[in-house]
């Protein structure tokens, strides 16, 4: 980390954490914020649900909800970036205060409830964006006063979709009343198959993840694997936020909304080497949750992912965390022999069950 970072980041921590998190991507767009380029090797070169990846390190969904820096985040050592989430209609989401860093756990509680412009302005920069080696996706959301919830993520995928590398259906955020129901198995296949219709519809097909939450049931994951299997999906994404609060230390500890961050490392990840149990290899993982070394990364992966995702870390490391961190990694391949990264997948997914 710069010293410029470092100094940014302890004056954006004096302020409100949503106000700080808008003058962070001012930042980025103006040209204030590190911007190595591509960061790659032979070993870190993968390839995700047909996805050419330049390394598995992403941006998770939910720092750049509106997609107004692309240009940058693609310049920012990611492999694959993701924004988002976008529902059909414009949505303010939840009263402020919805954001609270957890300095002491290294996390952060947020209750957004899905704000975004709508899917009208979004898809209009993706659209204009300059095509380049690193994919973007987009996060599906759906409208909290929508009649027909499953169908908004249908509808954003029909509208967006032509401008994306992949897409996101996003049913486990705990901040839309109701939203996680839509995990259960019948809802989610019926969701599914007009997501995936909606897909077959489009110019080009992309793939289409599945993000789930962390505080699923064995049983509960062994029906959404099923259900993820015989729906056509390309992936899941394991895992969102979590409603626990085991253990936390710091005085926000009792807010309510989604927990991220280091809290959440052990847990996702536990339930990432299940799904990779579950799909015995036939759908590629995403992990996220809790990362914020090379390390963390390596852990994540060898539990079973194929690539991973990032985003809390970054509000205590900066946005240098992520060539930090895939720099990291092709150097802990090295160090355990591996030519690649995919000969890593799941070879500690034992720790982990």
């Amino acid at each position: 980390m710069s010293l410029i970072e470092s100094l940014g980041l302890a004056a954006l921590r004096r302020i409100d954490a949503e106000t700080a998190h808008g003058l962070a991507l001012k930042a980025l767009r103006s040209g204030l914020a590190p911007l190595p380029g591509p960061v790659t090797s032979a070993r870190l070169e993968c390839d995700l649900a047909g996805m050419a990846l330049l390394n598995p390190v992403g941006l998770a969904a939910g720092f750049d909800k509106n997609a107004t820096a692309l240009a940058q985040l693609t310049r920012a050592g990611f492999g694959f970036i993701e924004v988002g989430a976008a529902t059909p209609l414009p949505q303010e989401g939840n009263p402020r205060p919805r954001l609270w860093r957890l300095v002491e756990d290294r996390a952060a509680i947020n209750r957004f409830g899905f704000n975004n412009e709508g899917m009208e302005p979004i898809a209009a920069r993706l659209a204009a964006r300059k095509p380049g080696p690193v994919p973007v996706g987009l996060n599906l959301g759906a409208n909290k006063t929508s009649e027909n919830r499953a169908a908004d993520f249908a509808r954003v995928l029909t509208r967006c979709g032509p401008h994306v590398d992949f897409a996101t259906v996003n049913v486990s955020s705990p901040n839309t009343e109701k939203l996680r129901d839509l995990q259960g198995p019948a809802a989610l296949a019926a969701l599914l198959q007009g997501v995936m219709e909606a897909r077959a519809a489009l110019p080009r097909p992309i793939p289409v993840f599945l993000k789930i939450a962390p505080d699923l049931t064995g049983d509960d994951l062994a029906q959404i694997a099923e259900v993820a299997l015989t729906s056509g999906v390309s992936g899941i994404i394991a895992t969102n936020t979590t409603l626990s609060r085991d253990g936390l230390q710091s005085p926000h500890r009792g807010q309510q909304g989604g927990l991220s961050g280091a809290p959440l490392f052990e847990r996702s990840t536990r339930v990432l080497a299940r799904l990779s149990q579950l799909t015995e290899g036939r759908l590629p993982l995403v992990g996220v949750g809790g990362i914020s070394s090379a390390e963390e990364a390596y852990a994540k992966i060898r539990a079973g992912a194929s690539a991973v995702q990032l985003y809390t870390a970054m509000v205590y490391q900066g946005l240098s965390l992520a060539p930090t961190i895939a720099k990291g990694l092709d150097a802990l391949l090295l160090r355990d022999g591996y030519a690649t990264i995919g000969a890593a997948i799941g070879t500690d997914r034992a720790r982990w069950l």
